[in-house]
């Protein structure tokens, strides 16, 4: 009998990783599955924990529970707490697939000799490259465009050529999988309740009375704290006299001031990126389309790379509106993902 292929799931107790996790195995692969503990919410991780263990037990596979608590705080959490300090807005989960998820987790797989990892997420690999899952209002290749260009070898996405739709209804049609299909969604970042702000008064004062400027540098009101803030907002603070809406366009930490102006001032043409990852080899400058958030549409855009290949600049076709330290902006050509960098 020819040895089948062993596959490392990463399972949530969600129906997306328990779809890929039945899907794989049908398939003919040697399914094994695994949590990971990642945050300190004890409640949520044994409620999820029982819902990996009926789907491992529907299954017939082996699951693993790892811990990686410590390199989740070094590499996500405790630079998700700086950036906000420093006046960035971070993007926690990008970072979390670049070293957890697609990092730890396949160095864990190694370890037991696994040669494939899975995850649910959607997003495609073609003739090794990242491409859009078919599913545009799920993909998620923007939050993958920092993972190293080598993991794509090891990995597989079974749904990436499916509708969340068609597998929340295949999910209901197998009787095991049923209450994994009614679940409530999980949100975007596993350690966010409600708001980041609650995050970060665990460890920092984040209730200081401000200057809010305009742009000429004059003061025209008050804010409660440069880190209740990201580039764009609108509400939350006082301007004088104010009759027109008004949004943020920059933050200083250092003099706890925030810069306030209409909708014009939050326009650019130009932006720097730097931790540029390439997933094939470019030209030093090449044309591409960019997302400077999740759900941002793109917009076409020539990308000029340092010759360190460290960063480069990107030059818009049209002026595109809050762009954010610290997010991510990530390079397609069509449906296929070129790469991404950190917004300076």
């Amino acid at each position: 009998m020819k040895n089948r292929t062993s596959v490392l799931v990463a399972m949530s107790g969600g129906v997306d990783s328990t779809t890929t996790a039945y899907t794989l195995q049908k398939q003919g692969y040697d399914v094994v599955g695994c949590y990971m503990k990642l945050h300190n919410n004890e409640k949520k991780h044994t409620k999820n924990i029982r819902m990996v263990q009926k789907a491992a037990d529907f299954l017939n596979i082996d699951f693993h529970v790892l811990d990686l608590n410590k390199e989740f705080n070094e590499t996500v959490y405790n630079p998700f707490i700086k950036a906000y300090k420093d006046g960035i807005t971070p993007n926690p989960c990008v970072h979390c697939n670049k070293n957890i998820k697609f990092g730890a987790l396949i160095d864990f797989a190694k370890k037991l000799n696994i040669s494939k990892v899975a995850t649910g997420h959607y997003i495609q690999i073609k003739n090794g490259l990242l491409y859009e899952a078919a599913d545009k209002s799920k993909d998620q290749s923007y939050f993958l465009s920092q993972i190293k260009p080598e993991v794509l070898e090891t990995l597989i996405f079974p749904l990436g050529d499916r509708y969340k739709k068609d597998v929340k209804e295949f999910a209901l049609s197998v009787p095991e999988l049923q209450e994994f299909s009614t679940q409530k969604e999980s949100s975007e970042i596993c350690f966010v309740e409600e708001s980041y702000v609650d995050i970060l008064k665990e460890y920092v004062d984040v209730d200081m009375v401000g200057d809010v400027l305009n742009t000429k540098g004059e003061v025209v009101g008050k804010h409660k704290g440069y880190m209740h803030y990201t580039i764009g907002k609108r509400k939350g603070f006082e301007v004088h006299g104010a009759h027109d809406p008004h949004y943020v366009v920059s933050i200083n930490p250092a003099k706890n001031e925030i810069v306030v102006g209409d909708k014009l001032d939050l326009e650019r043409k130009e932006f720097y990126v730097t931790s540029l990852n390439l997933f094939k080899k470019m030209d030093k400058v090449f044309d591409s389309s960019v997302k400077i958030r999740y759900r941002s549409p793109k917009v076409a855009c020539k990308v000029f790379v340092d010759e360190d290949m460290l960063g480069a600049k990107v030059v818009l076709d049209e002026n595109i509106s809050a762009v954010t330290s610290g997010q991510i902006a990530a390079f397609y050509d069509n449906e296929y993902l070129i790469a991404g960098g950190i917004i300076l």
